[in-house]
């Protein structure tokens, strides 16, 4: 899966499906009319695209994520990477110091994050 995007429509639907899978389908289009106000239709049309791109599945009339949300935030944080920064990690974290300020707290993870990795 090379590239996921998803629109904010999308990632509220996929949201509610992280936080409650697996979902019957009857109960997701019953959440989704709560929730985001769509008509049954909606749903079942944003489930079947999200189906063909591989992010959900809906088996049995049971509906499951293929791709879990830490999985849908790494690729995001990929995509991010080599979109606007060329792939370069240093140069992401170089654009984010510039404009916030780190507490001693978020260096000391991220140190861990970096020594962590050397281990490995």
């Amino acid at each position: 899966m090379d590239e996921i995007r998803l629109a904010e429509a999308e990632s509220r639907f996929v949201e509610l499906i992280w936080q409650r899978e697996p979902i019957p389908s009857g109960e997701l289009v019953a959440l989704c009319e709560q929730e985001l106000n769509w008509k049954k239709s909606t749903t079942y049309t944003v489930l079947r695209r999200l189906c063909q791109k591989g992010i959900l599945q809906n088996e049995g009339s049971v509906v499951t994520s293929r791709i879990k949300k830490g999985e849908y935030k790494a690729l995001c944080s990929e995509q991010v990477l080599e979109d606007v920064f060329e792939g370069s990690l240093p140069q992401f974290v170089a654009a984010f110091m510039s404009r916030k300020k780190l507490n001693r707290k978020q260096v000391d993870e991220i140190q861990a994050l970096i020594d962590n990795y050397r281990g490995e």
